[in-house]
């Protein structure tokens, strides 16, 4: 690595942090280095709160060495007034002659226009440095904003000969565990890190299943429901147990209720709904109907499967699903990532 990319790989480990707060806005660590030191830097907490390099020249003690630093950050300063001030201007007034970025940002308030005002007051700008790093890392807000909707994980536990669920009879109700309980954690790792969660109404109906993170400290989801005909009762399941859910249907019944147009495709809908409500990132988690609708209608970027080692013998088949894939141990179980090719 060349200095340029230690240090925005710095800006990434620091970005990095704010992975379970700062959504919908993006993660963003920049530092600041006077001949060969790191200065002051600093990451996005929280949306709304102060940006990375505010935080960053902040931190530096001694002001004017600011006028013969070097900033470095993940991605493009602002130059639009948003929940906060242009990050482009305080750059300007601080007299920063030189500023490295990892990429650009693709939000159409910003885009290249923070590195336009940058040059227009004469300040050296050099990007794309570990360019590729920076918007896997913000992939689900470049998604956002570039495809207008969610960026869509889909998640299942299956067992090894590929069922999601056990044979059961019409009474039979209640969460089957597929995977080990130490898996627990991730999973709820995964919901943490993802603005909302949604299922089907089947699957609230057969798991009356919580969607929070009670195995991991993070905020638990927004809990998104499909239930277009209206048959699930608001008295009698976990999801409903506070207002932080949204039930799409056909009939609204309540705030949290969204109509449904069409009750047959709902999905290019819903993803619409959630993007005007500023949700994005979704995991889906079930059911296996629900899961295989979202994966045919192409509304996916990628998949999690948690593989258990011991096989059911029979019961609900697993969702067909194809496309590059990784594998990882977790204990005695496997994770499987899939990328939508």
């Amino acid at each position: 690595m060349n200095s340029d990319e230690v240090y925005i790989q710095r800006c990434l480990e620091l970005a990095a942090l704010g992975r379970y707060s700062v959504a919908p806005n993006p993660m963003v660590g920049c530092v600041i280095v006077y001949q060969g030191k790191i200065i002051g830097e600093g990451y996005h907490h929280h949306a709304g709160g102060p940006h990375a390099e505010v935080l960053a020249i902040q931190a530096v003690k001694d002001q004017a060495l600011l006028k013969e630093s070097t900033l470095y950050v993940s991605l493009e300063p602002c130059a639009h007034h948003g929940r906060t001030p242009p990050c482009s201007d305080l750059i300007i007034e601080k007299g920063i002659p030189t500023v490295v970025i990892a990429t650009r940002d693709s939000h159409a308030a910003v885009n290249g226009k923070g590195i336009q005002k940058l040059q227009s007051a004469g300040i050296e700008v050099r990007e794309s440095i570990l360019q590729e790093q920076a918007q896997d890392l913000n992939r689900i807000f470049f998604t956002f904003h570039e495809k207008k909707r969610p960026y869509i994980t889909l998640k299942w536990a299956e067992s090894a000969d590929g069922f999601i669920d056990p044979p059961r009879n019409e009474n039979s109700k209640g969460v089957q565990w597929i995977t080990a309980p130490e898996t627990q954690v991730y999973s709820h790792r995964l919901r943490a890190s993802h603005q909302a969660i949604l299922v089907g109404r089947r699957t609230v109906e057969i798991d009356d299943p919580s969607l929070n993170c009670r195995a991991f400290a993070g905020k638990d989801p927004l809990r998104i429901l499909i239930d277009p005909h209206n048959r699930l009762d608001h008295r009698s399941f976990k999801v409903f147990r506070d207002s932080h859910y949204l039930r799409f249907c056909k009939t609204p019944l309540t705030e949290q209720d969204r109509a449904l147009s069409n009750l047959e495709a709902p999905i290019p809908e819903i993803l619409d709904m959630l993007f005007q409500e500023e949700v994005s990132s979704l995991l889906v988690e079930g059911g296996a109907k629900t899961l295989s609708s979202f994966i045919e209608s192409g509304y996916w970027d990628e998949a999690q499967i948690l593989k258990a080692a011991h096989s059911l013998g029979g019961g609900l088949k697993a969702p067909k699903i194809e496309g590059p894939t990784s594998r990882i141990n977790l204990g005695t179980d496997e994770l499987l990532k899939i990328g939508n090719p």
